[in-house]
């Protein structure tokens, strides 16, 4: 039942493949990569469907390099929404989404905050400043936001800092955590249960349903950590509420 899907990127053509998930659910598969520019491309996707609305879809998921689209099977069917995708005019499919300006996160890197820096250091052989060094160096990208509302899993981080899960996750992560899990970085919204390794932790609040966007980062986001001091951390912390 796998469709593929030709789309023109300038000279040239991409594949695309469409298949089921399920009986309400299709996948469409972007290149075998996780790389911006195909994070792009689902997001790109997902805003057509927004502005099309496909008669039967009722909502979409975005990945790093898929998108799922839960229809109704008693509005349509896999083939229809297949044939209706496959139509859809993607001219500005491969433009960065997200903001253009970078958004700028402050961390207040290891201390009694970043509780497993050591260990992100020990394993990787380097020093603590080299780790928060690394991490905070590069300018990431926002993939999606999943796991609770407004945790952004991060594109971009050094492969110099890849470190396992925990073996066992803890019960409480702290709200705004700054943390690791394998080759990806990503901050906690709220206090909840996590496995991954927390280096640091921000002062902002990343989701807060009292302002007209709750979540401070969207999809395709630019984004770039900024260390700062525990007394720092204090002060934007209480000027944050």
């Amino acid at each position: 039942m796998n469709r593929r899907w030709v789309v023109a990127k300038g000279d040239s053509i991409v594949t695309l493949r469409i298949k089921p998930s399920g009986d309400r659910m299709l996948l469409v598969e972007f290149a075998e990569e996780i790389s911006r520019e195909v994070n792009s491309q689902v997001h790109h996707l997902a805003k057509r469907l927004e502005e099309v609305a496909i008669p039967g879809v009722i909502e979409w998921i975005p990945a790093y390099r898929s998108l799922g689209i839960l229809y109704d099977p008693l509005q349509t069917s896999f083939q229809s929404l297949s044939s209706a995708l496959t139509k859809l005019e993607l001219k500005e499919i491969y433009t960065p989404a997200g903001r253009t300006e970078i958004v700028e996160i402050p961390v207040c890197y290891g201390v009694d905050l970043g509780p497993d820096l050591e260990f992100v250091a020990r394993h990787n052989g380097l020093s603590c400043d080299e780790v928060v060094a690394l991490h905070s160096h590069p300018e990431y990208w926002v993939c999606l936001i999943g796991f609770s509302p407004g945790f952004p899993y991060l594109g971009g981080m050094s492969s110099r800092i890849t470190t396992p899960r925990l073996e066992e996750p803890r019960k409480q992560v702290p709200a705004g955590s700054v943390a690791i899990g394998g080759q990806q970085t990503g901050i906690y919204p709220f206090e909840s249960p996590g496995g991954w390794r927390i280096i640091g932790r921000t002062p902002l609040k990343l989701f807060d349903v009292t302002r007209k966007n709750p979540c401070l980062l969207e999809p395709g986001d630019r984004l770039a950590f900024l260390a700062i001091s525990r007394k720092e951390f204090e002060m934007q912390k209480s000027e944050n509420g």
